[in-house]
């Protein structure tokens, strides 16, 4: 269970940055692996400062934050623009839009929830 929970969180980091890769699902399997293997990870991973509240706010609310799907937005436009640049066959570019269309489609249906601790009267994170 250490390995797929360590693969899982790493899996789940890095798809923070890719956005054909999911960080949510991949933080819950690191986080269900751990509390059955490694007590010692799976409080890391729930108090870590940026990983714990994504956690956090899907188990609470089966929500995303609006600053995570801002950024998704912004991640996945940027990494279709680069994929429709770099495909050399209009088919494949055909393929990449319906591809894109599906997992846009999935992505906004995603339910915004932001934590009220997080965020002070003025606006500003802490």
């Amino acid at each position: 269970m250490n390995a797929v929970g360590g693969l899982a969180l790493i899996l789940g980091v890095l798809g923070i940055f890719l956005p054909l890769l999911p960080t949510t699902p991949f933080l819950l399997l690191a986080s269900a692996c751990f509390i059955r293997s490694n007590e010692r990870f799976h409080y890391w991973i729930h108090h870590h400062p940026h990983l714990g509240p994504i956690i956090d706010n899907w188990n609470q609310h089966k929500a995303v934050s609006s600053t995570m799907k801002k950024r998704g937005y912004v991640l996945l436009a940027a990494s279709f623009l680069f994929s429709l640049v770099m495909l050399p066959h209009w088919w494949m570019k055909l393929g990449l839009v319906m591809g894109y269309s599906v997992l846009f489609f999935f992505f906004h249906r995603l339910p915004i929830h932001d934590p009220h601790g997080d965020v002070a009267e003025n606006g500003e994170n802490h």
